[in-house]
């Protein structure tokens, strides 16, 4: 089958449009299916279904062994951040106290030459006087000088003068963080979450997995469906039930636990694949050509 010569004209200096498709170059558009798109009922962190599951006030899931540990990481890492700060601090310190004394040296020499001549007598113990005025290897006002002579040198071609670019640690936050929200979060503000499973006879006999019901109207739980918590007792019920029953008794219709309106905590959920639904249903990468190695970096494009 011929081949179109347009498509295929490699002997040119530059790239031309069908080539740069080809090498994937520019916005890269894919449509996500269900399989991308997270569960109700799963981790955000490990997506697995959930294990004891555990929510945060802003309605991400996590499994308990899951958030734990990531709470427990991310303080190990606050504090081996504070550690470095702290010696950053203490180096700095070190490194002013030294400058002084440095000025305070050059101050006394300063003063000495102007009261006993513009060049400095020394003896050794000889008795022997150097012409030059510095006293060999022991003189301590020479080693000072080579060491703010080299210090203050530019030769980068030394090994021994190499600038060293200084990174500067800035005081981190001692707050942990939701890693799915990114806002603060504490372990004592996270709450135990309970969902109703459906029963032998409501259950699809096609279905292996785990499936769950609202305990007040037994419908099926799916992502097409907005969920509410709460974080007193932890049910699950789904959102008309929610602005219908439990807004207005403030009682929980499965143990008549008493609760506020603020205990009422929506669940976030990854969406379903349909336009009505959700709008985040396309992943979109920018991939843009380095210059003289063909291809650069990618970096992801905002979502639609």
């Amino acid at each position: 089958m011929p081949q179109r010569h347009s498509k295929n004209n490699n002997d040119l200096a530059f790239f031309t449009y069908e080539e740069k498709r080809k090498l994937g170059y520019g916005t890269q558009r894919e449509r996500l299916g269900k399989d991308s798109i997270k569960p109700f009922d799963a981790c955000c962190l490990c997506l697995k279904p959930l294990i004891d599951p555990l929510c945060c006030p802003k309605g991400h899931t996590f499994c308990k062994e899951c958030i734990l540990e990531c709470l427990l990481a991310q303080k190990k890492d606050i504090k081996r951040k504070l550690a470095a700060h702290e010696a950053q601090k203490k180096q700095e310190k070190e490194e002013e106290e030294e400058k002084l004394m440095l000025q305070k040296a050059k101050e006394l020499d300063a003063f000495d030459q102007q009261n006993h001549g513009a060049v400095p007598q020394y003896h050794d113990r000889s008795g022997s006087q150097d012409k030059n005025g510095f006293h060999g290897a022991n003189s301590v006002k020479v080693t000072s000088f080579e060491e703010e002579a080299l210090r203050n040198m530019k030769a980068f071609w030394l090994p021994s003068a190499t600038p060293e670019a200084t990174v500067k640690i800035d005081a981190p936050s001692t707050d942990t963080v939701c890693p799915e929200g990114q806002e603060k979060l504490k372990l004592k503000a996270l709450f135990p979450i309970s969902f109703t499973e459906e029963n032998a006879d409501q259950k699809s006999k096609k279905s292996v997995e785990k499936s769950y019901m609202c305990p007040s109207c037994k419908s099926t739980l799916t992502n097409t469906m907005t969920l509410v918590a709460l974080n007193t007792c932890g049910h699950v019920f789904c959102k008309k039930c929610s602005d219908k029953f439990l807004v207005k008794d403030k009682v929980c219709l499965e143990c008549n636990k008493p609760f506020k309106e603020r205990n009422l905590v929506p669940l976030e959920k990854g969406g379903t694949g349909f336009a009505a639904h959700d709008e985040r249903l396309e992943a979109r990468d920018f991939k843009h050509l380095g210059s003289g190695s063909g291809l650069g970096l990618v970096k992801p494009a905002p979502k639609a």
